[in-house]
């Protein structure tokens, strides 16, 4: 769980992050086209060449499937000890500092400077649904992303990292689980913006005691790349031993 808390940790201490996000699209369709010598409009160019006409890009979605209520639904009467049919299904909310996501030309260097950013990946929609069976609240959250290139981008194949954790918010906030996921994506062109979809439906816990306790349960989603480097460095798994060798009897 130390990647798990080191990416709560380091997620509260960069509320400025977002800062260094991509223009909003209505502010995005209003500049598309201008053009400026400077390094900083260069960088804002590329992106907003990337993401200009971007509110097409999920015409078509799998999170539109998703229920819309804020309730779970019961595959059965019975929630557990002292169980109602009327459950919260906790929110997603997009952790602080976690939202963008960019990649230079020099990976594990740190942040990118604007003319080194190659890709630029940030989270515009999430979704969930909840269902609850004999005690266990079961949900599928959906995150909806996508990728744009940069000064320094252009056709190839990345790795999102993404982390999914319930957390239980008070003075001490208590992580419930966390789960780790990649969504690989691919890059055609040298100004491109690619959509993406992870789904995950199997993220599970038992109801908290008492039931009403489930409204201080947040669900928190954003792009984790200490995390990715963590999965790097696990070891692939005990070798196989190396069978004996059974010695031969000498002959006379």
């Amino acid at each position: 769980m130390n990647d798990e808390h080191a990416w709560l940790d380091k997620m509260q201490k960069q509320k400025g992050a977002e800062k260094r996000e991509m223009k909003m699209p209505e502010e995005q369709t209003e500049q598309c086209g201008r053009v400026s010598a400077s390094t900083t409009v260069l960088l804002s160019l590329s992106l907003m060449l990337a993401g200009c006409g971007s509110s097409n890009l999920f015409s078509s979605s799998a999170l539109d499937l998703f229920s819309t209520s804020s309730k779970a639904t019961t595959g059965n009467a019975d929630t557990g000890p002292g169980s109602s049919t009327d459950v919260e299904c906790p929110s997603v909310s997009v952790r602080t500092g976690a939202a963008t996501l960019m990649i230079g030309s020099k990976p594990g260097e740190g942040e990118p400077s604007a003319l080194d950013l190659r890709y630029q990946a940030t989270i515009v929609r999430t979704a969930r649904e909840c269902q609850v069976n004999s005690g266990i609240m079961t949900m599928k959250v959906g995150i909806e992303g996508r990728v744009i290139t940069g000064p320094a981008g252009g056709p190839g194949t990345i790795d999102v990292p993404l982390r999914i954790a319930v957390i239980q918010e008070g003075v001490s906030p208590k992580t419930i689980t966390s789960k780790f996921a990649r969504v690989e994506v691919t890059v055609a062109s040298a100004v491109d913006r690619v959509a993406f979809t992870h789904i995950d439906p199997e993220i599970s816990f038992p109801l908290p005691q008492p039931i009403a306790n489930i409204d201080s349960y947040v669900v928190y989603v954003g792009f984790d790349p200490a995390g990715a480097q963590q999965e790097k460095k696990k070891p692939a798994g005990k070798p196989k031993p190396k069978p004996k060798s059974v010695a031969k009897p000498r002959q006379s």
